[in-house]
């Protein structure tokens, strides 16, 4: 380990208490996405007291922020990507404390050898990666451009193993809404038009597309208003799905077909219909081998010995929509037993486990090695860069 590298391993070591304690914060005050103040805030003010200067309020996002630091010397520009919203009912079932607490850390070490090595170094806080209104906001940092100028971006999130990069599916949020005409539904029912019944038939029509679809695609929804009463013919219905394939392609050519559907189903009950995104549509994710390659050798320099094995189910992250624009890398930290399911109370309570304490603190050396890399070797980035161009 040299002389740089060897200062990021004893910083991270000696305010290791620090950054567990600002994960167990976070942990015991979940908050839903794009309502994170409170991490937010946190680790605004920890960078804030390392000397990064902080842009509040990104991309229509109010719990967004931007942290910078950046060397006399000229360098590449690195950007840590930082998660901290929590599930909702389950709190931080997912690990974003980890996610947000790791990559502020790993950012901070490296900050403190900034000035020698050249570069500018990024923190993206980016809120309500699980979506929800307005979520996925990396969705909107892409929008609004603020990778341009970027080199790489990395993060690590918690898992039942240590792995590198995976695919992940491209998912359309998309409200379906159905307006009809109310009447009595026993006096004068012919008077009505019957939204629910429009409703009843989407779904209908999709469960019909199932088997003409390919096998990575997944279309999930629910009912999140069916009516007021059942002596009212319902003037009113609406779903949420999302709508998911290996691809954005494949997504969109899925969705279409989901549209033509809710318009049959409209134009069969005399109902008016509209489609509305709630929230950021998300990419799927672009592994770039070169860096996957780069970090597992910086992970196994700091204790971290990588899984090889496939993985043969895929959700989805809004890393995938920076995968698309600059090298980017989704690795994954064991917290928990290979039993261990997100979206659970047993990876909620994984979360704030001894074990992933010991996962946050190897794995914010491994993402600032890693970046370390990235600022000195530049035949190693642009390798890397490469291998981004070749894959879009």
């Amino acid at each position: 380990m040299n002389f740089f590298k060897n200062a990021i391993n004893e910083y991270i070591g000696i305010n290791s208490d620090l950054f567990l304690s600002i994960s167990h914060k976070i942990h015991e005050t979940p908050e839903l996405g794009n309502k994170e103040f409170f991490a937010s805030d946190l680790l605004c003010g920890i960078l804030e007291n390392e000397k990064f200067t902080i842009e509040r309020k990104i991309a229509g996002h109010d719990t967004a922020f931007i942290a910078k630091k950046k060397s006399n010397k000229e360098g590449p520009s690195i950007v840590f990507l930082a998660e901290y919203d929590a599930l909702p009912g389950l709190g931080h079932a997912c690990g974003h404390n980890i996610i947000g607490t790791c990559s502020v850390a790993a950012a901070i070490a490296l900050s403190k050898v900034i000035d020698e090595v050249g570069g500018t170094i990024y923190v993206y806080g980016t809120p309500a990666e699980e979506g929800g209104e307005n979520g996925s906001a990396k969705g909107s940092f892409v929008k609004h451009n603020l990778f341009q100028g970027i080199d790489a971006a990395l993060m690590i999130h918690p898992s039942n193993d240590n792995s590198l990069s995976s695919e992940s599916l491209a998912v359309d949020p998309i409200d379906f809404e159905f307006i009809g005409k109310p009447a009595h539904a026993a006096a004068c029912p012919e008077e009505g038009i019957n939204a629910l019944d429009a409703l009843i038939l989407f779904f209908n029509g999709i469960n019909a597309l199932r088997q003409h679809v390919t096998r990575d695609v997944r279309i999930h929804g629910i009912i999140t208003h069916g009516g007021d009463m059942p002596n009212i013919i319902p003037e009113y219905t609406k779903a949420r799905f999302y709508i998911r394939a290996a691809t954005r392609e494949g997504r969109d050519e899925v969705t279409k077909k989901i549209k033509a559907i809710a318009e049959g189903s409209a134009i069969a009950t005399g109902c008016k219909w509209n489609a509305i995104a709630f929230q950021n549509p998300v990419d799927n994710f672009i592994v770039n081998k070169e860096f996957d390659l780069l970090f597992k050798e910086q992970a196994e320099e700091a204790g971290i010995f990588i899984d090889h094995k496939i993985k043969t189910s895929f959700g989805s992250t809004d890393a995938g929509n920076v995968s698309h624009v600059v090298p980017t890398l989704h690795a994954y930290i064991k917290i928990g037993p290979s039993s261990l399911i997100g979206h659970t109370k047993e990876f909620c309570e994984a979360a704030k486990s001894q074990e992933a304490d010991e996962a946050l603190i190897k794995a914010a050396k491994s993402l600032a090695y890693t970046a370390y890399t990235l600022l000195t070797d530049k035949d190693r980035l642009l390798k890397i860069k490469e291998t981004h161009n070749n894959s879009k």
